[in-house]
């Protein structure tokens, strides 16, 4: 989804030539997996992270287009909302200071960001959700410039016959209310972290991340509160998943945003049979060029929104590789909040996908799914049923258990062991204090009862670059 379509309105022709494309790419795919064709070896981290445009007043505010202009970087690139962007970090070899190197890189876009934003009287911040944002601030008006942004909007609203999303969230408080497009998206900031894992590998790795979905999200939980209520913890997952719904209520697993219908078995290549043969094409572009550059494919599956996403790319000489995008974590606290957030990923997954036992034969799928949401919900307050079959808070969980794993994790991946202390300790502080981003708002809420002072303290103590489990309240 993030590549501009070369036009916004479809016919029924479009629709057959693509999904005929797309069959043929999905066949090509699964024969040339069968085949051994996709790259073998390499662990490659990468990442992107969405961030908010706000005015003096802590509201949204629509200048991506000027922003992005005077930005002039090939790493911060226009998101759904003109007053959100996106920032990517250059795919780093997973090993010796990779950690850092993403920190540090990260780090000097953000402060130009900041500079660009400055100038044009405005700021930048990370958050989840925007505590300040009204839902006037979600409409058309404020969609980015793009084909592709008003092509989804029009068929999301196609394939529901033109009724309205309807959002409803139950949890601290509830919140009810019909929405007229898929603006509602643009409240959803998130930092989606890559690993890029040799094919052999992949299919573990990914059911490893999705049972590690549940504790990542308690873990990073950042976004309590929607339109003046506090709901989850990370209210970013229902509300993401209401705001592109093209089916009923019911019908989850083909929901296109969801935790999934399964592990995979072995066969990495079945997420784009399924994609295939149970979601509707939202966006039928043709695109000129050989079956294997897999265009229709890649496009298709940027329409599908599972919280652990299996992406085709590309090395420099044209193999093709697999990817599993891991999409559960808000965006923010703080830079090294969310770096070590990505370190706890990388060494946790690493140890889970290579256990003799595979974790996922220990815990079936639907419990993984509980797990997950009731995460969300509660976030580092919430009890889980982990692989061993007991039940357990999971900030409990990830110090006794997860962290260790983590760890040693990353020390067999090879990363550098000053990255690898920074890192994890930033983790073990905020366990121990029980303050992720989530906790540090409701807090403040809770003592100031005031979204406008929430929003200028978070944002002073995310500019001084430090670790959520130090901010004051």
């Amino acid at each position: 989804m993030g590549k501009e379509i070369g036009s916004a309105g479809f016919t029924a022709d479009d629709f057959a030539r693509f999904s005929q494309r797309l069959q043929l790419e999905t066949t090509h795919a699964q024969a040339a997996y069968a085949r051994g064709e996709f790259a073998d070896e390499g662990l490659v981290a990468g990442f992107e992270l969405e961030a908010w445009l706000i005015n003096e007043h802590f509201f949204p505010v629509p200048l991506n287009v000027p922003f992005l202009e005077r930005m002039d970087s090939p790493l911060v690139v226009p998101e759904l909302s003109m007053f959100n962007v996106e920032i990517n970090g250059t795919p780093q070899d997973l090993g010796g200071t990779a950690l850092s190197q993403l920190e540090s890189e990260l780090t000097a876009t953000w402060q130009q960001c900041r500079r660009v934003a400055a100038d044009l009287g405005v700021s930048v911040i990370a958050i989840g959700t925007l505590p300040t944002l009204r839902e006037r601030d979600l409409s058309l008006a404020s969609m980015s410039p793009f084909k592709r942004y008003a092509a989804l909007n029009e068929q999301v609203l196609r394939l529901r016959g033109g009724r309205p999303l309807a959002l409803d969230i139950a949890g601290i408080d509830n919140l009810s209310l019909t929405h007229a497009d898929v603006m509602l998206e643009a409240a959803t900031t998130s930092f989606q972290v890559h690993l890029q894992t040799p094919v052999s590998e992949v299919a573990r790795t990914y059911n490893a991340s999705q049972i590690l979905s549940a504790p990542l999200v308690a873990l990073a939980a950042n976004s309590p509160f929607l339109f003046g209520r506090a709901l989850w913890h990370e209210t970013r997952i229902p509300l993401f998943e209401q705001t592109v719904a093209c089916c009923e209520p019911g019908h989850s697993e083909h929901a296109r945003v969801t935790f999934g219908s399964g592990y995979l078995a072995g066969d990495p290549t079945a997420l784009f049979a399924e994609n295939l043969s149970a979601y509707p094409v939202l966006l039928p572009f043709e695109e000129p060029g050989p079956v294997h550059a897999y265009a229709h494919l890649r496009l298709h599956n940027g329409t599908i929104w599972r919280w652990n996403r299996m992406l085709i790319g590309f090395d420099r000489d044209a193999v093709p590789h697999l990817r599993v995008e891991q999409r559960v974590m808000p965006a923010g606290p703080s830079i090294v909040d969310m770096i070590a957030n990505a370190a706890f990923f990388y060494g946790a997954v690493r140890i889970l996908a290579r256990q003799s036992v595979a974790p996922e034969s220990r815990l079936p799928f639907a419990v993984a799914c509980d797990n997950f949401y009731r995460a969300a919900r509660c976030g580092l307050e919430a009890q889980l049923v982990w692989v061993d079959g007991r039940r357990d808070n999971v900030a409990e969980l990830l110090l006794r258990e997860l962290l260790p794993m983590a760890h040693e994790g990353l020390i067999e991946l090879g990363l550098a062991a000053a990255d690898i202390e920074r890192y994890l300790a930033v983790i073990c502080a905020r366990l121990h204090s029980r303050q992720n981003g989530a906790a540090w708002q409701l807090a403040h809420y809770a003592k100031y009862q005031d979204f406008f002072r929430l929003a200028a303290d978070y944002l002073e103590h995310q500019r001084r670059l430090m670790p959520v489990h130090e901010w004051p309240i």
